[in-house]
């Protein structure tokens, strides 16, 4: 199973996906990362593991136009799954169709709740309305934002004393151990 893997952010799932390679508990390779966030750590993670990564700035190019870019990296690298983790990007309708069921998203809440919220502002609203969990949602990425088809779920508990980063590190804890899961669903 060959991955690629869009991100803007840390890439901490990223990491989990490559620990879990490298222990011979995921038969997979990261073949490429490609980021919109010139500083993002994520490109810095994948150097640190001499996988390949590119910077594409998304800046004075239509959507589409960017998408191109990232979907020739692609497929020169002959992606079978992308990972988007941490990327802030909404991907064209266009990349979403030409990746069909290959494209999957995590979510930082129990999708459909909170569906379009991003990072902490996500757990913010979980305190806020007082639930007693939260957890990830692995997707299928369609053109609907947060609207795929849903793979896998997993669950945490909120605390009384959780705050928005302590929820977003139980959550993220869940992150890694859903993309595995999920990319061993591809596995053949």
């Amino acid at each position: 199973m060959k991955l690629g893997i869009l991100g803007s952010t840390k890439g901490t799932d990223l990491q989990a996906i490559i620990d879990s390679i490298e222990q011979k508990k995921l038969n997979a390779t990261v073949e490429v990362v490609i980021s919109n966030s010139q500083n993002a750590y994520i490109l810095e993670r994948a150097a640190n593991h001499n996988i390949p990564n590119f910077f594409i700035s998304h800046l004075d190019k239509n959507r589409d136009e960017f998408d191109d870019e990232m979907s020739a990296i692609l497929k020169a690298h002959e992606v079978d799954l992308i990972l988007l983790i941490g990327f802030m990007r909404i991907l064209s309708a266009k990349f979403c169709k030409d990746w069909e069921n290959q494209i999957l998203n995590v979510h930082p809440s129990l999708l459909p709740k909170y569906s379009g919220g991003m990072d902490t502002g996500v757990h913010e609203a979980v305190i806020k309305n007082k639930d007693s969990e939260t957890g990830c949602t692995i997707h299928f990425v369609t053109e609907h934002v947060d609207g795929g088809p849903i793979l896998i779920q997993k669950k945490c508990s909120v605390d009384i004393d959780d705050t928005p980063n302590s929820l977003k590190e139980k959550v993220q804890a869940l992150e890694g151990e859903a993309f595995i899961e999920a990319i061993k669903l591809f596995q053949k």
